[in-house]
């Protein structure tokens, strides 16, 4: 599937970039429920959609450099404290554990469409 397709290169490219830390990307990648989503980062931050395409999705909460070391997870908006955690695979159990409902593969689409696929389903 093509949308299998654009979500693994995504990944791969996070996985060989400096863009956002390393140990995070790895254990986010580790969990099939964030690995099947199309992963993004902005400020440094981990974000995660159920589309490929702009505008993207924003129900997912995403994972920030905790300054001192350490994560935070906020979301799905930046200003929605989920919780900190001091391991990289703390941060991704938090957001696997708050994914929506229904949450599935991303969709080679954006969020626009995919409200109109999901009232239509």
């Amino acid at each position: 599937m093509a949308e299998d397709v654009i979500t693994e290169a995504e990944w791969m490219s996070l996985l060989a970039s400096d863009r956002v830390d390393g140990d995070l990307v790895r254990a986010a990648y580790a969990e099939p429920r964030l690995r099947q989503l199309f992963p993004r980062v902005g400020m440094w931050e981990l974000h995660f959609s159920r589309c490929t395409e702009h505008p993207r999705t924003w129900e997912v909460p995403c994972i920030a450099p905790r300054r001192g070391g350490g994560y935070v997870v906020a979301g799905p908006s930046r200003v929605e404290l989920v919780g900190e955690a001091d391991t990289a695979e703390a941060a991704v159990e938090m957001v696997a554990n708050r994914l929506p409902p229904g949450c599935g593969r991303a969709v080679v689409a954006n969020r626009h469409d995919l409200a109109a696929l999901t009232q239509e389903g």
